[in-house]
């Protein structure tokens, strides 16, 4: 095993972990996205709709156009795959990680860093949070607006209703859970012993220490290859229990430590992981898609700089409200500015930019990927609008597709 590698193959490895490049023409079920969100560890939600949430585009880039349903089914149908938890952001995960994160149930108990608030409110209205906890018992799962109880609020944490506090805090404690969501994406509230398996439920809860490891381990079969700041911020976790783990992780043969070129903090290597020549990969990433969402990796692996520019003013923006990087080959070519106009049954790209490496090639390619997007969210027509220096010759290639 080599002790070092260039920054392609560290970049070719990361894309075989991440699920890139192996899309087949058969239809996608059950089993694979189910197998690609074991593979991920983890997928974001977000309820940014202006394209689609963000927590169906992975599997989109991943698998291409895969029945939408399918993902409500299995993260919130009757037979679920996955929960929801607060891991890397709001996020689903695969049901068989939920004994990995009691730890931070218990630490959201007791008031541990950014848990004191909620730690601190669940303590005081305690004969409040009781009688949400019973009206959820006695009536079945509920969302915050329909239990009707305490003071109203105005949006934010600062500015919620009493009763949806109680229900949040209650969530990030683990004595309530997703039970479902509903069609505007209203969260619904339930107990854990209605809403998991029960051999999820009477799973042995690791140890913190355990059950942070693994939490690393995935987070390295996730990513393939990772510095140490990538793996913490995989599933949020602290810089003195993550570099404690690692040292534990190294010395027991479950990483392996190496150094890429280019690359100013060492690399940990998953030693299972893939090592191929080339990846094939078309792919429209989300934002909040795991290979980019920490971004001094993406600048580190791509050489490009992707910033969130939704709270940005409209005329300070430099590439647009709602980005999608292109990602071609192994290198990230073009962003997209997009926006579904499901009235006109149209895909927008508003915005159109090209990479300095991005080829002749490029416009047809990401033309192919936006008329297979547009067909996947039940839109007939995809639209350039001529802004970008990419916008002239994409309009050309999405004319001709």
């Amino acid at each position: 095993m080599k002790d070092s590698l260039t920054a392609g193959e560290a970049r070719r490895i990361a894309l075989a972990a991440q699920g890139f490049g192996v899309r087949t023409d058969g239809e996608v079920g059950r089993r694979q996205l189910t197998k690609l969100v074991d593979r991920l560890g983890v997928v974001q939600i977000d309820s940014v709709n202006v394209v689609s949430r963000t927590h169906y585009l992975p599997a989109f880039s991943r698998l291409g156009a895969y029945p939408r349903g399918l993902l409500e089914e299995i993260a919130w149908g009757r037979k679920k795959a996955f929960f929801e938890y607060w891991a890397h952001e709001a996020s689903l995960l695969p049901l068989a990680s939920q004994p990995l994160f009691r730890w931070r149930m218990e630490d959201a108990q007791r008031g541990v860093g950014a848990w004191k608030g909620i730690a601190r409110f669940l303590r005081e209205r305690r004969d409040f949070v009781d009688r949400v906890l019973e009206e959820i018992r006695a009536r079945g799962p509920l969302s915050a607006s329909e239990l009707e109880m305490g003071h109203k609020g105005q949006g934010g944490w600062w500015g919620w209703s009493e009763s949806k506090k109680a229900v949040e805090g209650l969530f990030w404690t683990g004595e309530l859970t997703t039970a479902t969501r509903r069609g505007t994406f209203e969260r619904v509230y339930g107990l854990p012993d209605k809403v998991l398996p029960k051999a999820v439920r009477e799973a042995p809860t690791p140890s913190r220490e355990d059950a942070q490891r693994e939490l690393l381990k995935i987070a390295a079969r996730a990513m393939g290859i990772a510095t140490a700041r990538d793996l913490r911020d995989y599933f949020r976790m602290g810089v003195e229990d993550t570099k404690l783990r690692l040292a534990e992780l190294v010395e027991a043969g479950d990483l392996l430590p190496v150094q890429v070129k280019g690359w100013r903090e060492r690399a940990y290597l998953d030693p299972a992981a893939r090592r191929p020549r080339k990846v094939a990969a078309h792919a429209l990433l989300s934002p909040f898609d795991n290979l980019i969402w920490f971004r001094d990796r993406t600048e580190r692996m791509f050489g490009v700089k992707v910033r969130l520019e939704i709270y940005t003013p409209a005329e300070k923006r430099t590439h647009g409200y709602y980005v999608l990087p292109f990602l071609e080959g192994d290198a990230i070519t073009a962003r997209v500015d997009l926006k579904a106009d499901r009235k006109a049954g149209t895909l927008i790209v508003q915005a159109s930019h090209a990479e300095p490496w991005a080829s002749g090639e490029t416009p047809r390619r990401l033309a192919g990927e936006l008329r297979l997007m547009a067909g996947w969210l039940g839109l007939k027509d995809v639209r350039v609008e001529r802004r970008g220096d990419l916008a002239g010759a994409l309009e050309d290639a999405v004319s001709r597709s």
